[in-house]
């Protein structure tokens, strides 16, 4: 974990200035993305463990092929330095050499920006993004080093060696699906299920038509048009309505998790139940410009805002009453920031999703 930090540290140092330079593609895979594997454990120097320009079946290359025993298990393709990695083109090029070629994992990179995409997921070649993760200052505000790196060591040699991708994949990708299946059986369920639930419940009186009616109102309640909605009076500081977007659209889900990794929107629907859970008749959610907030009627206890490398939460506690706040809490009292409280966490886990309810619920009781 210390080559990889001491790397990023490094890294940083250099970015501004290359930045200005408009660094092309090659001088970015040597200045930026070789040292990065080196310290991830990727001997860049060795075909047999880190294959350049590895051919691809229509006659073109990879520009990194990452292997274990020889056998390649993560593709990596390179941009410009100041490239996006917004272009589908890319997206779709890199997924499909890596499907093609039978490599599960498959990154975009710009040598600062890390996209890691999953090719056997079945589903359009952006859907694909598991997580992203950057070592850029300005995409990792309110996180540390150590949290940076330990994203990183996702893709390390070792992690890779273990199957930690795998794992996580399959964990994100899968509750995805189960989801969006629930939510259509609950919404237009089949008679077998209707037939289950009728049975579970042990009531011969309780026609199916109730049945299905009552589904479709449970299942409403954890959608968003059925939670309350709070209106804030307009500030009269300012003209600005961070409530609508140009045109006078309100903000919703969409505009917050539009090409957000899969990994971010799970935790960010995770952390979405806990809140709404913790009240289900009086928290009221509500979408600003940059944050999604939760409030016990009209007190706000938690303000989240969805980063492309995981969540910024912001909860209102006092800092210095906190006993033992974990590492990835931080006091902004005193520094700007969006959402509303002065305790800030920084989520990109499952395992801190857990950690933090604890502290989510904290907000809750004192502010309801």
């Amino acid at each position: 974990m210390k080559a990889i930090i001491s790397c990023i540290e490094e890294l940083r140092l250099k970015l501004d200035r290359h930045r200005k330079d408009g660094l092309k593609e090659y001088p970015t895979r040597t200045i930026f993305i070789d040292p990065l594997l080196q310290a991830l454990g990727w001997d860049v120097r060795d075909p047999d463990e880190v294959q350049l320009e590895y051919p691809t079946i229509d006659g073109k290359s990879v520009d990194y092929a990452s292997k274990i025993n020889r056998k390649p298990v993560l593709f990596l393709e390179a941009k410009p330095l100041n490239d996006p990695l917004t272009d589908v083109k890319a997206i779709t090029q890199v997924v499909g050499y890596a499907a093609n070629a039978g490599v599960e994992w498959c990154i975009l990179t710009n040598g600062v920006n890390y996209k890691v995409y999953r090719s056997t997921e079945k589903a359009s070649a952006p859907e694909k993004l598991l997580f992203e993760v950057s070592f850029d200052p300005k995409e990792t505000e309110g996180m540390t080093i150590q949290q940076i790196a330990e994203q990183f060591t996702r893709f390390s040699r070792d992690a890779m060696a273990k199957g930690v991708l795998d794992e996580i994949g399959e964990q994100i990708f899968t509750t995805g699906k189960v989801r969006k299946a629930l939510d259509k059986l609950s919404m237009d369920p089949p008679t077998t299920l209707i037939r289950i639930i009728r049975s579970a419940i042990g009531d011969d009186s309780i026609e199916p038509v109730q049945i299905r009616a009552a589904l479709k109102r449970l299942w409403s309640q954890k959608s968003e048009g059925e939670f309350h909605r709070f209106s804030v009076k307009a500030d009269t500081k300012t003209k600005i309505d961070d409530t609508k977007l140009r045109g006078g659209k309100e903000y919703d889900e969409e505009v917050h998790t539009k090409g957000k990794p899969q990994e971010v929107i799970e935790l960010f629907l995770t952390l979405d139940n806990f809140c709404r859970e913790l009240d289900p008749h009086n928290v009221q959610k509500r979408y600003r410009a940059k944050y999604v907030a939760y409030a016990y009627v009209k007190s706000t206890f938690c303000s989240v805002h969805i980063q492309k490398s995981g969540l910024r939460v912001w909860l209102k506690l006092d800092y210095a009453r906190l006993e033992n706040p974990p590492d990835y809490a931080r006091d902004v009292s005193k520094t700007g920031h969006w959402g509303v409280g002065n305790v800030e966490l920084a989520i990109n886990s499952f395992e801190r999703i857990q950690e933090a309810k604890s502290l989510i619920r904290q907000s809750f009781e004192k502010n309801r």
